[in-house]
């Protein structure tokens, strides 16, 4: 067998694996509705969004992956299920429209979350997922809310959403000529006489630009306190809802019981599917330092691992891989370091281009002041030649 033959068998191999779910069983409800039921666990390349709406409406009994006995599942298989449900229950839903969305979350969700709203986000592209969301009855949420009570507040409400506030940092950088992003010893302030040739509204924008970078560099994780006490506050207990974090989609749940308040996030990753002690994440803290994870009843499990800290299903299957589990103080501040370091590449991949975006723009402008210089400046030839 050639080398291209063996790479293209391992391509397949990984392809069909991708494609193929394992199913976990876990019991689930309160009191009398409790009961037996199969969640999707998340594999390597597994579509998070896809998924988390599969699993929440597994866990309403909205739709259920017969026979029980069943061990995996396919796209091709969930996304018929899907589509029988909405038939069934939403008569209003254009059922072609909506699997012509599914496709889609295979890919994962690149939204645009708005610091201001948790349930406010401006989708990339035209791809409908949000949609999706609604025509299956699932809020969406993110905890990724600036806090009134805090200086950034004023700069980050103005520019309200994450890539807004990419494209002014982008701005700021090219009006600092790269400066802003790198360094920020010597850029002028509002009021700042360090460079006059800037104005008082550039000198505005690098003030604000300065606010909101503080804004993401110490919400790297996409949770702030304010956004979890305020999911925690505004999210009715017995309710199922999709968090998105991190680019990621999981399963958010608030117990229908007066004695615990918590919130907890559904564990999908493919690296637990043995583990019978590990379903839930209790959501503690916004890095997840101090998160714990309990069993189907809630209560507290040892190992440790996993959907942690933001952290993908992917992210835990390779270190499951490499057997490596940040249980020890030092390792998890080693896997949050790289976490850290993994959302600063993403947001400096974005700011730059942001950047090539802003060039563009700027040499537009100068194309289009250089004709209409020109412009005038035969206009005024012209005139001159009449007088004469």
């Amino acid at each position: 067998m050639t080398e291209s033959q063996i790479q293209a068998s391992v391509d397949n191999y990984h392809s069909s694996e991708a494609e193929v779910w394992y199913l976990k069983t876990i019991e689930f409800g309160e009191g009398e509705n409790r009961k037996s039921t199969n969640i999707i666990t998340q594999n390597y390349n597994g579509p998070c969004s896809f998924i988390a709406i599969c699993n929440i409406l597994i866990l309403r009994g909205a739709i259920e992956i017969l026979p029980p006995g069943r061990k995996t599942v396919s796209y091709e298989f969930l996304s018929q299920l899907l589509a029988e449900h909405l038939l069934m229950t939403c008569p209003d839903v254009d059922i072609s429209a909506a699997l012509e969305i599914l496709p889609y979350t295979q890919k994962g969700m690149d939204l645009n979350p708005l610091f201001t709203g948790a349930k406010s986000f401006r989708p990339n592209g035209t791809s409908g997922e949000l949609k999706l969301f609604e025509q299956v009855g699932i809020d969406l949420v993110h905890g990724w809310l600036v806090d009134p009570e805090s200086p950034e507040f004023e700069a980050v409400s103005q520019t309200q959403d994450y890539d807004s506030a990419v494209l002014l940092i982008a701005e700021v950088d090219h009006l600092t000529k790269g400066q802003f992003v790198l360094e920020d010893s010597d850029i002028p302030q509002a009021g700042s006489s360090k460079s006059p040739m800037l104005s008082d509204k550039e000198r505005s924008k690098i003030e604000n630009a300065t606010s909101i970078r503080h804004f993401l560099d110490t919400t790297q994780s996409q949770l702030t306190y304010h956004g979890l006490f305020h999911l925690a506050s505004t999210t009715k207990p017995g309710t199922l809802i999709a968090l998105y974090r991190n680019l990621h989609l999981s399963v958010l749940y608030k117990r229908d019981t007066p004695d615990d308040p918590s919130l907890y996030s559904l564990v999908t990753d493919y690296v637990f599917l043995n583990e019978p002690s590990i379903v839930w994440e209790r959501i503690e803290d916004v890095d997840g330092g101090m998160s714990t994870f309990v069993d189907s009843s809630f209560v507290k499990s040892s190992p440790a691992g996993g959907d942690f800290a933001g952290r993908t299903a992917e992210e835990a299957l390779m270190m499951a891989q490499s057997e490596f589990y940040p249980s020890d103080p030092v390792d998890l501040a080693l896997a949050q370091q790289l976490q850290a370091e993994e959302n600063d590449r993403l947001r400096l991949e974005r700011i730059y281009h942001a950047e090539q975006k802003e060039a563009k723009r700027q040499e537009e402008i100068q194309k289009q002041q250089e004709k209409e210089e020109k412009r005038q400046r035969k206009e005024r030839k012209k005139k001159d030649c009449i007088i004469m």
